[in-house]
């Protein structure tokens, strides 16, 4: 959604961050850039005009040009803002209420509001346990009633049972009741949508509003419209009185304005966004971390949050098991691979890692995508029982017919035969027991702890040196004696490429087929990897 304000915004302020002293002229030149490109971006002139003026109001103060790096402190002053556009907090559905809580989608036709609704039903069920009914409102659009009732089965929620002839106030009176008889918690109540705002729909929506006292009243809103996505706001909030905001689309490829303009200009919090058709396409909105998104400093708390939400405890205790054994064979990395797709695929995670934005470019020219992925699975989906365990037994004669059982080459299988390699020696030295094994050890140790998958990996690394017990070496606290004793340490473990160590991680490896190396976000500085994929891989031939 943001990718082209990213860029923009990243290499203007890059340009400021490299250099020692910032007068006010630069500042003010770099401001003139952000202007344009927030206008680009499809952002209300109003709010570009306030955004600016705070900006240079803090960034031509004597703090800044006396700080010792005024280029990172005009980067920090433009995030805050950012984050004060969007937002301070995030804000959740208010359920604070007698129940049933009545909750109004309201929206102009197609903005989504029936797939919304059904996915606010699958959140509010299974993460609060909510008792849930949905009630279509929509007595216009064709088959409007049905499809709230199809998603509803798929959601698993009740849903109101359709009644001819009635009126959209006739159905919402009923809902509220049936929910108070069936000791539902919460009433969904999916309204009619127009292609324009019109005084009809006005009045329908103020009448429903009357007999059903909303509690919350969501405006959905399809984050491509852009402008008109404001005005939208503007006039739903002036008629009806809106409690917040949902955009969808927030995948796609528009210029994200629409998500910068509407909190700034209607004072309402966005309170969720779609992310995706799926049912389990929808996130809660954080401003900070969108302005993090933004501003190319990834989004590490909702990828952790993505993965413990999608990772299987039992199957991580399983994995880490065969860790600490040393073995990793073609089944496990399938489980890897899967894991990867239900996480938001290769786009999804490297969005939310810091400094991904200008990989994108370099990633799609090694081939390194989605695709990429589902045609490493159906290679090992047509391998037999014996292979997978064992891939060592794969010879010409064998390869041709996995080849043709999954519609690739022989070169596709060398390529995923030798990424394996790599991962199972890694797995070795995590598995080991000499002075590298405790340094993979202590590391996967920590990750586990973050991933709430405690106590499942070997011990920690103790000893001095600053070490965080059980799990990954708090850099920031360390000597250069202990620095240069941790990169031994990786050395043994086989992890070259030790460049940069102090302020990252050990490991200047990366993901296949990229130049330099994908560095392993949430730790500060640059020099972290994924130590088991580089050009100083493990068992890749030199």
């Amino acid at each position: 959604m943001f990718e082209s304000l990213q860029e923009r915004l990243g290499s203007i302020l890059n340009g400021l961050t490299g250099r020692g002293a910032l007068s006010e002229a630069d500042v003010s030149a770099a401001l003139r850039e952000v202007r344009r490109a927030l206008l680009e971006a499809d952002v209300a002139l109003e709010v570009v005009r306030s955004f600016t003026d705070k900006v240079r109001e803090k960034a031509v103060g004597a703090a800044v040009l006396k700080s010792i790096k005024p280029g990172q402190m005009v980067v920090k002053i433009v995030h805050d803002e950012l984050v004060g556009m969007l937002g301070a907090e995030g804000v959740a559905i208010d359920l604070n209420a007698p129940a049933p809580v009545v909750i109004m989608m309201v929206g102009l036709q197609g903005s989504g509001k029936t797939t919304t609704s059904a996915k606010i039903a699958k959140r509010l069920t299974e993460r609060q346990n909510k008792k849930v009914l949905m009630a279509s409102l929509d007595t216009r659009r064709p088959a409007a009633q049905e499809q709230l009732r199809q998603l509803g089965e798929q959601v698993k929620v009740a849903t109101l049972p359709m009644v001819e002839g009635q009126t959209p106030v006739d159905i919402a009176r009923r809902a509220v009741q049936a929910a108070k008889l069936g000791g539902h918690d919460v009433v969904i109540l999916d309204t009619a949508g127009r292609t324009h705002i019109d005084e009809p729909l006005m009045v329908e929506m103020a009448d429903i509003k009357k007999v059903s006292s909303p509690h919350e009243i969501l405006l959905v809103a399809d984050s491509l419209t852009g402008q008109d996505a404001v005005n939208l706001a503007k006039s739903f909030d002036e008629r009806v009185g809106i409690t917040g905001l949902v955009l969808t689309r927030m995948d796609g490829d528009g210029r994200g304005g629409a998500a910068l303009s509407m909190r700034a200009v209607t004072g309402k919090p966005i309170k969720l966004i779609g992310t995706g058709e799926k049912m389990d396409g929808l996130e809660e909105f954080h401003p900070k971390r969108i302005a993090d998104r933004i501003l190319g400093m990834g989004d590490i708390i909702s990828l952790v949050e993505k993965a413990a939400e999608n990772i299987d405890a039992e199957q991580a205790a399983a994995m880490a098991k065969k860790m600490q054994s040393g073995k990793f064979d073609l089944n496990d990395l399938a489980g890897q691979l899967q894991q990867m797709s239900k996480m938001g695929g290769m786009g999804g995670i490297m969005g939310m890692m810091p400094g991904m934005g200008k990989m994108k470019d370099q990633m799609a020219a090694a081939g390194l995508d989605d695709k990429m992925f589902g045609r490493q699975l159906a290679i090992i989906s047509s391998m037999t029982k014996a292979e997978r365990a064992n891939p060592d037994i794969l010879k010409h004669s064998r390869k041709k017919r996995i080849a043709a059982g999954s519609g690739t080459d022989a070169a596709e299988i060398n390529k995923l035969l030798k990424m394996h390699r790599g991962m199972a020696d890694m797995m070795k030295a995590m598995g080991g027991k000499g002075k590298g094994g405790g340094l993979m050890r202590g590391m996967m140790g920590g990750l586990a702890q973050k991933m709430g998958l405690g106590g499942m990996m070997p011990g920690g690394m103790g000893g001095p040196g600053g070490m965080m017990g059980g799990g990954m070496p708090d850099l920031s606290r360390m000597g250069p004696k202990q620095l240069e004793a941790l990169q031994k340490q990786a050395q043994a473990a086989g992890l070259g490429g030790m460049k940069g160590l102090p302020g990252g991680l050990p490991g200047g490896g990366g993901l296949p087929g990229l130049p330099g190396g994908i560095k392993l976000p949430g730790l500060p500085g640059s020099g972290g990897g994924l130590p088991m994929l580089g050009k100083n891989a493990p068992g890749k031939k030199k």
